[in-house]
């Protein structure tokens, strides 16, 4: 086992900066929306960059949508759902702004999953249920996925298999999958929203519950990724 194990419970994928200036320009764009009319002259002059960061942001929540339920209108119309709610006057930084709008995202993305099929993000029977899972404990790389190999899988060229391979996954295993390794979105958060928004059966998520399913993703993930080398 490496000497310092990657806990499953924290980001392992490097967050690209939503903006150069960072707290500072996000500290600007709050101050716009203070509710109170603008001069749009003064506007464009003192937020140059805002219809870019604005692309920045939907696209990243495309990608997480897209991935979620699919390419198309669906996740188009949950972009549009998320930006005209979340409340970004009342968040601290641009960092608990992006959180935020993820957050909220993943919530409408398991509504709607559960509206198309019930039982689909129903929780595990008990501890005890489904396949074993290749990880133990909070060692990434005994699945054989390296954080390089997983940014690499969902941010580089070849990001078609990943899509390809979360389509052949159950849709549990997808959503805490895409929430937890793309989203940023910790174990509590993400069993948290399968309770509240999975549907009668998915209710019982815990927190373990969602880590040992996360294990059992990254280990078909590591199958697909030593498949993929040997067929090369």
């Amino acid at each position: 086992m490496p000497s310092n194990p990657l806990s499953l419970d924290h980001s392992f994928i490097p967050e690209e900066p939503l903006h150069p200036r960072g707290a500072e320009f996000f500290e600007q764009v709050s101050g716009m929306l203070d509710g109170q009319a603008k001069d749009p002259a003064a506007v464009e002059t003192a937020l140059p960059d805002w219809d870019g960061l604005l692309e920045k942001i939907a696209g990243e929540l495309y990608r997480i949508s897209s991935m979620l339920i699919g390419e198309g209108e669906e996740s188009i119309g949950l972009i549009e759902q998320v930006v005209a709610t979340v409340d970004l006057p009342a968040c601290h930084d641009h960092l608990e702004a992006r959180h935020n709008a993820r957050v909220l995202l993943g919530a409408k993305a398991i509504a709607l999953l559960a509206a198309r099929d019930a039982s689909a993000l129903a929780a595990p029977a008990g501890e005890d249920s489904g396949p074993v899972s290749c990880i133990e404990d909070d060692d990434l790389e005994a699945a054989g996925v390296t954080p390089a190999e997983l940014e690499e899988m969902i941010t580089g060229p070849e990001r078609h298999r990943l899509r390809d391979w979360l389509e052949g996954l159950p849709v549990q295993l997808r959503v805490i999958f895409v929430l937890r390794s793309v989203a940023g979105l910790t174990s509590p958060e993400v069993a948290g929203l399968l309770a509240e928004d999975g549907g009668p059966g998915a209710q019982d998520w815990t927190p373990d519950a969602v880590r040992g399913t996360f294990r059992q993703a990254l280990c078909s993930l590591a199958s697909q990724l030593i498949h993929t080398a040997a067929t090369r």
